[in-house]
């Protein structure tokens, strides 16, 4: 017997014309806030629910492979919509415009970053984005949870992935590892039918070595270019070489990295102060696309500071290019040598089964997100707190910020009340923390 997948919100459409995927595409790299959950949420609502692009099983088999590989899923699911649909040429404009708003703007911020110290209007701005993000992230979550956790063993594994990276701190890896394992025994022998209109995706042992090859080479091209020519000892050749290799290791997302980003980047490399570290997080937590965007400040700040006899500005401008390129152009890499096997995992009892099963836990890890995040906009005190085998985040209740909580609220209503759209709830957002900052000083 056969199981059909289930059904998406709307008919299955035709693929869309290479310009109405870029269109799709820019708009969310503009409105991408809220970090992988909102960007995941916003993809899923505008290609699943509103142009049925994708079925719901695509859509969420896509975003199960993305959370197992290395480096920004969001970033890496937009890569696959567009591949699926326009194969590597979509892959590229998904891609790209997913991060492109994002680096040009946290680029800029940087800049003046780098010319003035602080930015204390940014700083009012992002003061009611960072509240709006809050309610994005929750209804993200409400909206995938929804989704992905329809059975007893999917709340289950939620709820323990949830508590094995926020109370244990159990690596996100062992955690899918286990979620997958689990997922595989429990489901083993359901049979699962792949979407019906599929294209085949043949690809044999020497194409996938070709595109394998291709992509390094593509990764290694600016980074090798840029060492020659300023020096293997510079700025820029340890810029690559860092984030190369943070981008092969990174798995479960940018907080899964910024402890040990934070720590290279003030510690060992000098690059920027703790500080400034923090400054970078919110600036990223509040511009559109990836989170990891932060990787682009740091290496806008390292490049402007140690220019290595070029002015500093095109230092700056150098440092987040490279730190940008060794970044996301992996993501190319793991998408087109993988994305073609999605479809056998489909096919596969046990594997369909596990991945399933991934999709309950990733809701856990976004859980997770979502309290991290929640913790830190609305407390300007969090620490750590160890007790025995746990690792406890609390927040010093004295800290709380009534004037983010009220934004945060007002925020609330624009979702969940008002149903109004992201562009409407972020402008609003901003223009009220805009007002609260320095509305009081001009009457």
């Amino acid at each position: 017997m056969t199981v059909a997948a289930p059904p998406s919100a709307v008919p299955l459409a035709p693929p869309p014309t290479l310009g109405a995927l870029a269109g799709v595409f820019a708009r969310v790299g503009l409105l991408g806030f809220g970090g992988p959950a909102g960007q995941i949420a916003l993809m899923h609502r505008m290609i699943v629910d509103e142009r049925g692009w994708l079925t719901e099983r695509r859509y969420l088999a896509a975003l199960n492979y993305c959370m197992l590989l290395p480096g920004p899923e969001a970033q890496q699911l937009a890569t696959y919509v567009g591949w699926h649909l326009h194969g590597v040429r979509g892959g590229l404009v998904a891609g790209t415009l997913f991060l492109l708003p994002g680096f040009v703007l946290i680029t800029a911020i940087a800049a003046v970053y780098a010319a003035v110290g602080e930015t204390p209007l940014v700083e009012a701005l992002f003061l009611g984005l960072k509240a709006a993000v809050l309610a994005i992230v929750v209804e993200a979550l409400i909206r995938i949870g929804r989704r992905a956790l329809t059975t007893r063993l999917a709340l289950g594994l939620a709820a323990a992935a949830f508590l094995a990276i926020f109370v244990f701190r159990i690596p996100f890896p062992l955690v899918i590892l286990a979620a997958a394992l689990i997922g595989a025994v429990a489901g083993r022998g359901t049979p699962r039918a792949l979407d019906t209109g599929d294209p085949p995706r043949p690809r044999g042992a020497a194409g996938t070595v070709a595109t394998a090859a291709t992509w390094i080479a593509v990764w290694a091209f600016l980074p090798v270019l840029v060492a020659l020519v300023t020096g293997l000892d510079g700025t820029f050749a340890r810029l690559g070489a860092f984030f190369s290799s943070l981008a092969v290791v990174t798995f479960g997302g940018a907080y899964a990295a910024l402890a040990y980003v934070a720590q290279a980047a003030v510690e060992t490399y000098g690059w920027l102060t703790a500080p400034e570290m923090l400054d970078a997080l919110a600036m990223a937590e509040t511009t559109p696309g990836p989170l990891v965007l932060v990787l682009v400040f740091i290496g806008y700040l390292a490049g402007f500071r140690e220019p290595g006899g070029l002015d500093p500005t095109v230092g700056g401008l150098l440092g987040a290019l490279v730190t940008a390129w060794v970044t996301f152009v992996p993501s190319f890499l793991w998408i087109f040598v993988g994305a073609p096997h999605v479809e056998r995992i489909l096919a596969s009892p046990r594997l369909g089964a596990a991945l399933s099963a991934v999709t309950a836990a990733v809701t856990g890890v976004i859980l997770n997100l979502t309290v991290w995040f929640t913790l830190n906009v609305l407390f300007t005190r969090v620490e750590t707190v160890a007790v025995g085998p746990l690792a406890l985040t609390v927040p010093d209740p004295a800290s709380l910020d009534v004037t983010a909580l009220g934004l945060a609220l007002v925020a609330a209503v624009l979702v969940f009340q008002v149903k109004a759209g992201l562009a409407v709830t972020l402008g609003a957002s901003a223009a009220l923390g805009l007002l609260v900052t320095y509305g009081p000083k001009l009457f």
